[in-house]
């Protein structure tokens, strides 16, 4: 929308008055990405997109006037979801406003304070103006321009074809992710070097680190965790378990993740933080039964356009819970995808929500070698331009 462009919360609408004679019909849009998922979108939101004659005087007093765009977007729909606040929000954000410089105003639909709270970093570094509460700021806001939803590419990535600055990728908008942490972690290693808290050694710092990103909750647990540490670190890696929870700061994980050189961890929505990982880290994601499809479509391509030794560790049915519970021969253990073609609810509840997993080390531990080998070498090579420059 262009010109002069208003909000009216009581009526969920944005309007725009024009002079034009033919004003086109009213438009509805749900600002939320997900357009094809009809269950979802039922929950979204609505605005009005209404064209008005500009002679309307009595429609037109402006409370608040910015003198840059607006991108009306909603923080409703799957959020709550680490993946879908990617995916859904921050991803098509970037790709939506980079454009602007953070000459933009976010008006947020359906908003909420954690929201802001959890990624008001990352948000800085997209827009220099406060974020708007659509729904809870009753004032008029005016713009020139406002664009009203959001893109998006793919699971998880940027198109540089698609972008109006040709040529950025999801490696442009990691990059983004970085300059919105490192104020943060640089305060926390402050922090921890003035309590002296830091428990690393000259020796762990030698060593590739490995980062287990483990799960909580009672599904998709590696249920040999402490085994798997063992056997990681007689492989030579310094070990880190994560266990970020809802309220884990983004900064901290960050933190683990920027640093590590290989990360492992189950399927499932956490994987999410592969995006936090630098360009040729290991991420080594365990595939339960049945879950094939969605994680290569999910994490395993996305991971790869962002140039990570992307590793998809496909479990044997005797490393899942499920071989015990339903024995060798139940369609579920010889045939998951039968089970998949009934429909998502099977999936969810069978090999999402009812499976665990058990690692067959010995099988695991040639996974591991490699990535330790992998990760060396990775270190020499990135070593040998240092010293030259020194």
């Amino acid at each position: 929308m262009k010109g002069d462009v208003r909000t009216n919360s009581a009526s969920s609408s944005v309007f725009l008055f024009t002079s034009t004679k033919n004003n086109t019909n009213p438009e509805k849009i749900k600002p939320y990405t997900r357009k094809w998922e009809t269950s979802v979108m039922d929950t979204v939101q609505e605005l009005n997109l209404i064209t008005k004659d500009s002679n309307s005087s009595s429609d037109r007093v402006c409370d608040v006037y910015h003198d840059v765009p607006a991108v009306f977007f909603s923080t409703g729909g799957y959020t709550g979801n680490v993946y879908h606040e990617f995916n859904d929000g921050i991803i098509p954000l970037f790709i939506t406003s980079q454009h602007f410089n953070k000459k933009v105003v976010f008006v947020i639909v359906e908003y909420h304070d954690w929201w802001e709270m959890k990624y008001g970093d990352i948000v800085s570094q997209l827009s220099d103006y406060p974020l708007v509460d659509f729904n809870g700021d009753s004032r008029t806001h005016c713009f020139k321009e406002a664009t009203v939803g959001l893109r998006i590419h793919d699971e998880l990535t940027v198109n540089s074809t698609l972008m109006v600055n040709e040529n950025q990728t999801i490696v442009d908008f990691r990059n983004v992710l970085d300059r919105a942490y490192s104020p943060r972690i640089q305060s926390l290693i402050q922090e921890e070097t003035e309590a002296k808290e830091t428990t690393t050694t000259s020796l762990d710092l030698k060593k590739p680190k490995l980062v287990i990103l483990s799960r909580n909750g009672s599904s998709r647990a590696i249920l040999n965790e402490n085994l798997l540490v063992k056997v990681a670190e007689e492989t030579g890696f310094s070990v880190e378990v994560l266990r970020p929870d809802k309220r884990t700061e983004m900064a901290k994980i960050y933190r683990s993740m920027n640093t590590s050189d290989v990360m492992i961890g189950v399927h499932g929505a956490a994987m999410t933080h592969f995006l936090f990982l630098k360009p040729k880290t290991v991420f080594i994601q365990i595939v339960p039964l049945g879950t094939d499809w969605a994680a290569e479509t999910y994490y395993g391509e996305p991971a790869k356009k962002l140039g990570l030794k992307y590793v998809g560790y496909k479990i044997t049915p005797k490393e899942s819970s499920l071989y015990d519970e339903y024995g060798k021969d139940d369609p579920i253990i010889r045939d998951p995808d039968s089970l998949n073609d009934k429909g998502w609810e099977y999936t969810k509840k069978i090999y999402l929500q009812g499976q665990n997993v058990k690692l067959d080390l010995r099988r695991f531990r040639e996974t591991l070698i490699r990535s330790y080998d992998f990760s060396i070498r990775r270190r020499s090579r990135e070593e040998v331009p240092r010293l030259l420059v020194t």
